[in-house]
């Protein structure tokens, strides 16, 4: 399991990352947020590496555990 707390999300990190939990699209999360799909995908690829990451499959193991933490945040 991944430990968002160890990650340095920023806050518009964890806004692509909540609306990537809810389903959304990259283009979705480009228009909810006012910037560029390309700018969503640019967060995303520092996310994935710096989670270690390395293949855009593994996506949804990001999803997860950000999911995850919101859920105890609950």
């Amino acid at each position: 399991m991944m430990d968002l707390d160890r990650m340095k999300v920023t806050p518009r990190d964890q806004q692509v990352l909540d609306l990537l939990v809810q389903g959304c699209s990259n283009k979705e999360i480009a228009g909810q947020l006012s910037i560029s799909p390309r700018t969503v995908k640019q967060h995303l690829r520092t996310l994935f590496l710096r989670a270690g990451i390395r293949e855009g499959r593994k996506r949804v193991r990001l999803a997860t555990a950000a999911f995850e933490k919101a859920e105890v945040k609950s």
